[in-house]
């Protein structure tokens, strides 16, 4: 297994993503784009990449802050992802598109076989990829947040979409969770929503702690569950 930091950038903004690789594998494979929960990339979108490539699949984690712009605390994470997720979603969307083209231009990449995942932050990110129109097979958002501005329509949505969320997760409201259903059906997607009975937000990351009463926490069997439904959507979409 092999990884590297790749450097790019958007509109002069630098950015360093995670890309990771099989090297005993050859020739052009499926890209994964990865985004990050709302501290940036991190152990846990490393890992997930990490685990993407022993899959077989060209795995890279998409830097949407900056190279330069790390949050240290939970606050400033939170103004961070505010200021994209509740404030200028066309510049979420462009970073993240930044992201998507560095993936589709690694050698070993096929660009015609791509999917995205994200996690929190990541998976609200995602989606909003796959609302713009993004030329991907999937995405699959794990805990994101649902709601947006500018939903999907029908002949734009081009991405199968797969939403796994924690079914007492305070963070995302039921009535978010119906309005992203009314939205995928009007769309005409294809798309799966997988609810986990139990979990709470971050419910796939080991350092959200054992505690749900906070309304953020690891859930192991969740965790697990939603990462085989990854692998499985996945293997359905590169088929």
């Amino acid at each position: 297994m092999k990884n590297a930091l790749i450097s790019y950038d958007h509109e002069g903004t630098a950015l360093e993503g995670y890309l990771a690789w099989d090297e005993s594998r050859t020739g052009k494979r499926p890209g994964v784009l990865v985004v990050h929960e709302w501290m940036g990339i991190g152990d846990h979108e490393r890992r997930s990449c990490d685990r993407l490539a022993e899959a077989g699949y060209l795995a890279f984690a998409a830097d949407i802050f900056g190279k330069d712009h790390r949050p240290q605390t939970m606050e400033q994470a939170a103004a961070n992802a505010n200021e994209y997720r509740a404030g200028d979603r066309a510049l979420l969307r462009a970073r993240v598109r930044a992201g998507f083209d560095a993936l589709r231009a690694e050698a070993s990449c096929d660009p015609t076989r791509i999917a995205a995942m994200g996690f929190c932050f990541g998976g609200t990110t995602i989606l909003e990829l796959a609302r713009s129109g993004a030329d991907l097979r999937g995405v699959v958002s794990f805990h994101g947040g649902l709601a947006t501005a500018t939903p999907a329509r029908a002949g734009v949505l081009k991405a199968k979409v797969l939403a796994l969320h924690g079914a007492e997760d305070p963070f995302v409201p039921e009535s978010d969770v119906a309005a992203f259903e009314q939205e995928m059906r009007a769309a005409h997607a294809d798309w799966q929503l997988f609810k986990y009975g139990g979990a709470v937000h971050s419910f796939t990351n080991e350092g959200a702690g054992d505690d749900p009463s906070r309304g953020f926490a690891y859930n192991p069997l969740a965790a697990a569950r939603s990462w085989q439904a990854m692998l499985s959507f996945l293997i359905e979409i590169f088929a």
